[in-house]
């Protein structure tokens, strides 16, 4: 079963979080500011934070210079994850993926169902990676927010986390570039 192991020292990872919004500003940013509240009460450090508009090529623009920026591990979006005409971040994610973790949406649908019900079905919650970094694409609600980060990305950010966690291994993400 899932457990933290407390013989093992927390590392703090460097997340950086995206708003994709047309309408939202940092003043009314709230599924940001909870993305960002509990990373940091987590013990994690906040490398980055923005606001885009509703722009498939900004969105992916962005997330590439991230993944580029050894500074940052782990990238976490929220919004334009819906099934309307604006709703492009799944698909800014997926040019940027190298490899996409397919069962996050799937366990974030299971956590959704249990708050939401059958509505689940309309986010496209995404998770992947590109360049060594994480990238999880999250719904624009503060609910959703609180419920990815402490049903999933809070456990799987914890090198504590047993018996198995994204920290540990990101030394092995790029190791098909360094067999060269």
């Amino acid at each position: 079963m899932s457990r933290i192991d407390e013989t093992r020292d927390f590392i703090p990872v460097r997340i950086a979080v995206l708003t994709v919004s047309d309408t939202r500003q940092a003043a009314d940013d709230r599924s940001g500011d909870v993305l960002v509240a509990r990373l940091q009460e987590a013990g994690h450090h906040l490398a980055a934070r923005d606001i885009l508009r509703d722009d498939r090529d900004a969105i992916a623009q962005k997330l590439r210079d991230w993944c580029a920026d050894p500074e940052v591990d782990v990238v976490i979006s929220t919004g334009g994850t819906g099934l309307t005409g604006r709703d492009v971040t799944v698909e800014a994610h997926r040019d940027v993926y190298e490899k996409e973790i397919d069962a996050f949406g799937t366990v974030f649908t299971l956590l959704s169902m249990e708050k939401i019900g059958t509505s689940a079905v309309q986010s496209r919650a995404t998770g992947g990676v590109a360049q060594g970094t994480y990238l999880f694409a999250l719904p624009g609600s503060p609910g959703a927010c609180k419920d990815a980060w402490d049903g999933i990305l809070a456990k799987q950010l914890d090198y504590r986390h047993r018996p198995c966690n994204f920290v540990e291994i990101f030394p092995r993400l790029e190791e098909h570039r360094r067999r060269k």
